[in-house]
Parts: structure tokens; sequence; C-alpha cells
């Protein structure tokens, strides 16, 4: 019998990913552990930037009208979902990563980026790097209190980011009765031991870490 899969991220991407499963003919549980907010933010000069770092399409979604002002920054986008939700808010983007933030900004460097704007999140896994001259927390992703943890037995859950992986792991009531698919190998990292099995998507995006979900439900 196919497990269903438990979607955690938090919306939009919640009811994108679990729309995906269901175009699949499966079973989606949707289970956000947190939600995104907008934060107030003072939006530096252009001018003192030779590039715009984005490392989600939160970013995208949450900086509000703000961001139209670095509509000349040439964009890194870390994968294509945020590259698409930039395009779409009219912004020029010329590199897209297929890893984490960590990488895109190694890439970044590599090609030539010496002083760049990054919008993220208040709670971030990248602090700081050679490229980056302003960091600004445009969006703030927080905990759902009222989780039916109950829900996760019997599933394969989804996992986008390593602070999701910490808190299944704080939630679950029987690790052994729920396998997790995981986005990347800092997110299977940070799930802990336990689980009844844990497979790490092949690229770090949303159709991969499904793929790797329905290994596991079929199992």
């Amino acid at each position: 019998m196919s497990r269903p899969l438990a979607v955690l991220r938090p919306e939009p991407g919640n009811a994108a990913t679990a729309q995906a499963i269901e175009a699949l003919g499966r079973r989606a549980i949707r289970l956000p552990l947190f939600r995104i907010v907008p934060l107030a933010w003072d939006a530096p000069s252009a001018t003192e930037h030779d590039a715009l770092i984005l490392t989600s399409a939160n970013a995208v979604r949450q900086a509000g009208a703000a961001l139209q002002a670095y509509a000349t920054l040439p964009v890194h986008a870390v994968g294509a979902a945020t590259a698409a939700a930039a395009r779409a808010a009219g912004l020029h983007v010329v590199a897209t990563g297929d890893s984490d933030g960590q990488a895109l900004l190694d890439a970044a460097e590599r090609a030539g980026v010496r002083r760049a704007l990054l919008l993220t999140a208040r709670d971030r896994a990248v602090a700081g790097h050679a490229v980056l001259s302003t960091i600004r927390a445009v969006y703030a992703s927080e905990a759902i209190e009222a989780v039916d943890a109950a829900l996760l037995a019997g599933t394969v859950a989804l996992v986008h980011s390593p602070r999701a992986a910490r808190r299944l792991a704080m939630l679950a009531e029987d690790r052994g009765a729920i396998a997790v698919a995981a986005i990347a190998p800092a997110v299977a990292q940070a799930l802990g031991t336990g689980w009844r099995a844990v497979a790490v998507a092949e690229r770090p995006d949303d159709a991969a870490t499904i793929a790797a979900a329905l290994s596991l439900a079929d199992a």
C-alpha cells in the first residue's frame, strides 16, 4: 500500500507541492509547520551594490514595493522557483543556482560579484559571505503552534529546510513510523536519527524531493 505524502513547507509552497503530488494520483496531507510573514526593512540604495542575491522565492514575495528599486541589478537566484518569482516581479536574473545558498554565493564570487545585497529570511542558513556588503531580512518564518503531529504517522514527510527538519524531529511522536524525503543533505543531517527511512533528493528542488518521497512511499 502506498503511503501518503505529508507536505510540511509553508504556504504558498505547500499548496503547490500538494497539487503536484495530487496530479500524480497520490494523496497529499497538507501540514505546514510555519507561516511566512513580511518584515519591515529599510532598503539600501541600489547604487551601493553590484548584484542582488535571492535565496528564496519568499524574499521576492514579501519584500514589497521596495523591491522595484533593484530592477537594474543583476540577480543571482538560488533555484528555478526563485528565479521564476524574480522574473515575474520584473527583475533581471543572470544566474540560477542548482544547489544551496552557500554554493550560489560562491558562484557569484567567481563571476566577479563584490558588493551584493542579500534579501533573505530572519532565520537563515547563510550568515555572511565575502561577496555580501548588505543583508536585509524581509520576511520571517513563524512556527504554527497547532500542528496535529498524529497525522504524520505512516506518512512520508517532505522536508524543505534544516529548520523544518529540526521542528519535525521535535514534533514527531514516533520517528520510526515516519519516512522522510529531504531536499538536500544538510536537511537530512538536521533530522537526526530514528526515522523509518530517509531519502535525499537528487537535486535541491521540489520535483526531485517529491520523487524521493515517492521512492519511500512505495517501499
